[in-house]
């Protein structure tokens, strides 16, 4: 499979919970966004390029989200795109007009019986403060994964006991360091060099040796 699978608008509805597809695709008729699924990206869920020279805004989303969180990062978004259409470059990516506009867009979902009750209670939380990221997120996204397909062995980082070792998904092996903040300070064996992991980031833990 390639990078990017383009999807025709009515399969858009199996990535989308009960109930959203018809208010999800006005937004993308009206604004005449280009739309695209992507295969799985370490370090981002989604990402929103304005229209430029005639091309029409574009919009990807991770395809491995589960529907909730597919849903929760096509409107953050959506929320850049009509930032950019209501004050172009002049405002910050994330600064208060984001903010306000991707607030007002979540509210028009929250409250539906679209969510299950302990996303709903998350999103409630966070409406107040959008975070910049829906990775930064870090108890939204904690409970986003309760419904993501189970995968076998897969630990966060937060769940790896201090010490112990972990795999990445491209093979590299840590031992797990202290807490700095929001992150752990982890250790590649092979190099000896120290990363700072998200305290939400999916591993594969190592079996040790008494």
């Amino acid at each position: 499979m390639g990078a990017v699978e383009e999807h025709p608008m009515h399969a858009l509805a199996a990535f989308l919970p009960e109930g959203t597809f018809d208010k999800v695709v006005h937004y993308l008729h009206y604004y005449k966004v280009h739309l695209t699924v992507t295969r799985e990206r370490k370090t981002v869920l989604g990402d929103y390029r304005n229209a430029v020279h005639g091309k029409n805004h574009r919009i990807t989303v991770n395809r491995n989200l589960n529907k909730y969180a597919f849903l929760i990062t096509l409107l953050h978004e959506l929320a850049h795109l009509l930032t950019y259409e209501k004050y172009g470059h002049k405002v910050s990516a994330h600064g208060k007009e984001w903010k306000i506009i991707y607030g007002s867009m979540l509210t028009d979902f929250v409250g539906k019986n679209i969510f299950p009750p302990d996303v709903e209670r998350e999103l409630q939380k966070s409406l107040a403060n959008p975070a910049a990221s829906s990775c930064a997120e870090e108890h939204l996204m904690r409970v986003l994964r309760r419904y993501d397909a189970k995968k076998d062995g897969v630990l966060l980082v937060e769940e790896i006991p201090q010490g112990n070792l972990f795999v990445t998904k491209d093979k590299r092996v840590f031992r797990k360091g202290e807490r700095l903040r929001k992150r752990y300070r982890c250790t590649e064996l092979k190099t000896g060099f120290v990363y700072l992991f998200s305290a939400i980031y999916e591993v594969m833990p190592i079996q040790q040796s008494a």
